[in-house]
Order: structure tokens, then C-alpha cells, then sequence
């Protein structure tokens, strides 16, 4: 993946943390709201980033994992 759309996942997942947070502190209910608005759509915004990102790789599903060949099945 892309820087971007890292940076993506990693400002929707703090939103949505800071959005939890002040549910539990007893913000204004119109600041949860927005806030929640907001975050919902940079979910959706990150997971079409994500899911249309140009990343190609030579590995194919006969490579297996990286960390546990096939050879060490048994």
C-alpha cells in the first residue's frame, strides 16, 4: 500500500478512538455527532483508498507465507 493510504488508515482509526473517548467523557451530544459523521465517512473514503490502490506483487498463493514455507508443513 501507499503512504496515503496508510495515513488514511491510521487517521480513521484515531478519529474513531478520540470519537469513543469523549462518548465516555460526556462531550455534547452535536460534537459526538458530527464527529461520528465524520468518521464513518473517512472510513468509507479509506476502505475505497485501500481497496483501490495500484499494488501489484509477484507472489501468488503457491508462495504460501513468507514465514512458514510449505517445505516446513508437516
Amino acid at each position: 500500500m501507499k503512504n496515503t493510504a496508510l495515513r488514511l488508515v491510521w487517521a480513521s482509526t484515531f478519529v474513531l478512538v478520540v470519537l469513543t473517548i469523549m462518548a465516555q467523557l460526556n462531550f455534547p451530544f452535536s460534537w459526538i455527532f458530527f464527529l461520528t459523521l465524520f468518521g464513518q465517512g473517512l472510513l468509507i473514503y479509506t476502505v475505497y483508498k485501500v481497496l483501490t490502490d495500484n499494488y501489484t506483487t509477484d507472489k501468488t498463493f503457491d508462495d504460501w507465507y513468507e514465514d512458514h514455507p510449505m517445505s516446513d508443513k508437516d
